[in-house]
């Protein structure tokens, strides 16, 4: 096949993911206060997250349909990616008219097909990335995608909320429109050509058995783990230590997104042209130096250095392991077995959110921070195993 202009694969690539971190960002930001506010209570706001989420639990078996079945021979991946957009796109419009005061379970109904369009794009995009990404350019692809999300939660925070000051449904309204900015590119971009060593069978699944995957798997969960548990615990540190207010935390999180920007494309730079080992070191060393960093910060003007570092730390490492991780994914089944593997590094995010409330409660926030800080070199010990010469992967 051709190749494709770089540009035009990247622009879709970091579009995709700049659409759902907007669409993320308002869930993580602003959806809370959207229904509070319409008399609901927090019991509410916790039934609505949990099942807008469960999608993302069975997203494996998108990736199973993605990798399977050709879309009436339009394609693998595309047509799938299309259907999730206007999925969300059309949930979002909807949900512009729906008061979920008064119509609590239709607006979670809506919700949840909201979040299985966008887990169906999402799992999808990731397919499409590994079977027309070379080699040499997932570090960098990966800065565009974690760099484009990160950019889209800055905005859900900042254009969304200034929205939501004024309406509501104007709010969707944006949201649904974000939806669709990645469509166009969509008919310019073409997926690979099927090998036969690429079509979907269950044999391959056995790649799972392989001692370089599950420590993949294992890197993940440690990394996710540390970096998303000790993040949930930056503001309200420097809350109770440096009495900062809501305004600078949200300018603290916004330093924190655009240091994420800069890392996602640091990391994807430094894995594509220093290797994966020197990346993956940098990833340990970084996140445990800047979590040492947040343990000790005695002012504010340094919180807002910190929470830069940290935010370059995060990309950087969010970066380098889903590059690494596409790198392990057996071309038959890419979409299901990446899928896999991003389910292990949610199981991460939810220990690490557990301990890091935990130890903030029993030890302090310094504690807490240097405890992931050195929780980070237990990724360390699969070094060894991941970086062997890789032998030939199954068909």
């Amino acid at each position: 096949m051709k190749p494709q202009p770089k540009l035009l694969r990247f622009a879709l690539f970091g579009l995709l993911y700049l659409t759902q971190g907007v669409v993320l960002g308002y869930f993580a930001s602003l959806n809370a206060l959207y229904l509070l506010s319409n008399g609901l209570d927090m019991a509410d706001v916790g039934v609505f997250s949990s099942i807008a989420l469960i999608p993302f639990v069975i997203k494996i078996f998108f990736g199973m349909l993605s990798d399977r079945y050709n879309f009436f021979g339009l394609g693998r991946r595309k047509p799938y990616i299309a259907i999730g957009l206007l999925v969300q796109a059309v949930c979002l419009v909807l949900a512009a008219s729906i008061n979920p005061g008064r119509q609590y379970w239709t607006f979670v109904g809506v919700a949840f097909l909201l979040q299985l369009g966008m887990a169906f794009y999402d799992t999808c995009t990731d397919g499409l990335a590994l079977d027309i990404t070379p080699a040499d350019e997932k570090g960098l692809l990966q800065g565009f995608m974690v760099g484009g999300r990160s950019v889209g939660v800055i905005v859900a925070a900042s254009v969304a909320g200034v929205i939501a000051e004024r309406s509501w449904p104007g709010v969707f309204y944006f949201l649904a429109a974000a939806s669709l900015l990645p469509f166009l590119l969509l008919f310019f971009v073409r997926e690979a050509p099927e090998s036969a060593g690429e079509r979907f069978n269950w044999g391959a699944f056995s790649a799972f058995k392989s001692r370089q995957v599950l420590a993949v798997a294992g890197a993940g969960l440690v990394i996710f783990l540390v970096i998303v548990g000790a993040n949930q615990l930056v503001n309200p540190s420097f809350s109770a230590r440096l009495g900062i207010d809501l305004s600078t935390a949200g300018f603290i999180t916004t330093l924190w997104g655009l240091g994420c920007v800069g890392g996602a494309f640091l990391g994807g730079a430094i894995m594509d042209r220093a290797g994966d080992r020197a990346a993956l070191w940098l990833s340990v060393f970084s996140v445990a130096a800047t979590l040492a960093i947040m343990a000790v910060v005695p002012a504010v003007a340094l919180a807002y250095v910190a929470a830069v570092l940290f935010g370059v730390a995060y990309g950087s490492s969010q970066a380098v392991y889903f590059a690494l991780a596409m790198k392990y994914t057996t071309p038959a089944i890419a979409a299901s077995m990446y899928s896999i593997l991003m389910a292990v590094t949610n199981v991460g995010q939810g220990i690490g959110l557990g301990l890091g409330g935990v130890l903030a409660k029993n030890a302090g926030y310094p504690a807490a921070f240097l405890v992931f800080a050195a929780a980070m070199f237990l990724v360390l010990p699969f070094f060894p195993v991941l970086f062997r010469q890789r032998v030939a992967k199954p068909a």
